[in-house]
């Protein structure tokens, strides 16, 4: 598998690569340190999937620049993602991992605000950059996936957010896979300084449906003293693309970092959400929802680690299987001893809707401390028939019936997406993949 996964990109291919991108020398050390990692270090192991029989070897490493001029020039199903009538958008379009557009208001680059695409943040903020970039949150020799991440990182976006800074309208990335082969080495990184917020949403999609093709996506999000942090995604790779998604955040002393991950791919997904909750009074929610259909399989890992005191960990997850495909929801809850006051609770819930569908959902708490709160809860099975007679007893069509109660399902999350254009797009996807 290694051999594979690497064939052709060798230690000249990333220098002449980090070249023609103007990347600093810390950069150009990583990526060959992570490329000669990643033929010794082995696979990731996820518990009830086999991932060496996924394909990730199968891609593209660069693909063909494209400018777009203006927002109303995009294809309707991009243009759909944005809000055309704002006269001033904080918004950056990676198009074949090139920066395609990009536009950040006034008002906040006065406050020091920096929101674009990775090549250009370590052209001009190199030091800031190799601060966190796989130094605190990721680390390259974590396992194969994350050391060939880090020698083929190919596009990504850095947002950061200065001291005592409130962007009060979210900021938002497009990431749009148009070449069909493409592999999407995608880094983002986030940072929130003390007493900061914002708002990041950012929507993956893909052009295609059979062409084979990887997405290995990292994200690194840190959350300093009393900042807040509200990430939402929209994942929709195509069927033919095997994808590996990474994210993790780090919370300090009275931080909060909430996720909302509409997990939508067509393709075999592994997909690991994980919060350190570093600070006393630290907080964090992660919810996700994933609609599964055909012959896919995906492993989803949502947890948090308790550090400080009185810190709070929630985890919902919420999935709907049909067809033949099959998921795996681990929810995992960690207090570390000291963490005093703390508490990690969690819900996983899988509906299926065929019989050949396959759903499994595991709650797992770890506990090293006494004077804590912890619970969990769990499920898996079909759509309650009490519940559908109900709906049915009022005039409402089986098959609508069904609908209403999917959508009321997977709602918690849905409607915590903060753009209204990206929440009709996760309801559409929901709509489309289990219709």
């Amino acid at each position: 598998m290694s051999v594979e996964m690497l064939a052709g990109y060798t230690t000249d291919y990333i220098e002449k690569y980090s070249q023609q991108n103007n990347e600093p020398d810390w950069m150009k050390t990583l990526r060959a340190d992570a490329l000669k990692q990643a033929d010794k270090l082995e696979m990731p192991k996820p518990d009830k999937t086999k991932i060496t029989r996924w394909d990730f070897s199968t891609f593209s490493h660069q693909g063909e620049a494209k400018k777009i001029s203006a927002l109303v020039d995009l294809p309707d199903h991009i243009k759909k993602f944005v809000n055309l009538e704002l006269d001033e958008q904080n918004l950056v379009i990676l198009r074949n991992q090139f920066n395609s557009y990009q536009a950040l208001s006034a008002d906040l680059k006065d406050q020091g605000v920096i929101f674009t695409d990775i090549f250009t943040a370590m052209q001009e903020h190199a030091d800031l950059v190799q601060k966190y970039y796989m130094n605190e949150a990721v680390s390259v020799d974590e396992h194969k996936l994350t050391a060939v991440h880090a020698a083929l990182m190919n596009g990504g976006v850095f947002l950061y957010v200065p001291k005592n800074v409130v962007i009060e309208t979210p900021v938002q990335a497009i990431f749009w896979q148009e070449d069909k082969d493409l592999a999407l080495f995608n880094h983002v990184i986030i940072v929130a300084e003390e007493n900061s917020q914002v708002t990041y949403v950012e929507n993956y999609l893909s052009d295609h449906q059979e062409t084979k093709t990887v997405a290995n996506v990292v994200a690194e999000v840190f959350a300093k003293d009393n900042a807040s942090i509200s990430y939402g995604s929209v994942d929709h790779f195509a069927y033919g693309t095997t994808a590996y998604i990474n994210r993790r955040g780090m919370a300090d002393r009275d931080a909060e970092i909430k996720w909302a991950l509409g997990q939508m791919n067509d393709g075999n997904t592994l997909s690991e959400n994980v919060t350190h909750l570093l600070g006393d009074n630290s907080f964090c929610y992660a919810k996700a929802v994933s609609v599964g259909r055909g012959d896919q399989t995906q492993n989803f890992t949502a947890k948090t680690v308790n550090y400080g005191k009185a810190s709070d960990g929630l985890i919902l997850q919420h999935g709907v299987m049909k067809d033949r495909a099959t998921a795996i929801f681990h929810g995992i809850g960690k207090i570390e001893h000291g963490a005093t006051k703390a508490n990690a609770e969690q819900e996983s819930r899988v509906l299926m809707l065929n019989k050949d569908a396959r759903g499994d959902a595991n709650p797992i708490l770890l506990i090293d401390e006494d004077d804590v709160t912890a619970g969990h809860a769990a499920s898996v099975g079909r759509v309650d028939p009490l519940h559908l007679y109900y709906l049915m007893s009022r005039g409402i069509s089986q098959k609508e019936a069904e609908r209403l109660i999917i959508h009321g399902f997977l709602a918690p999350v849905v409607s915590s997406i903060p753009i209204e254009a990206v929440r009709k797009q996760l309801t559409d996807v929901i709509e489309g993949k289990v219709y």
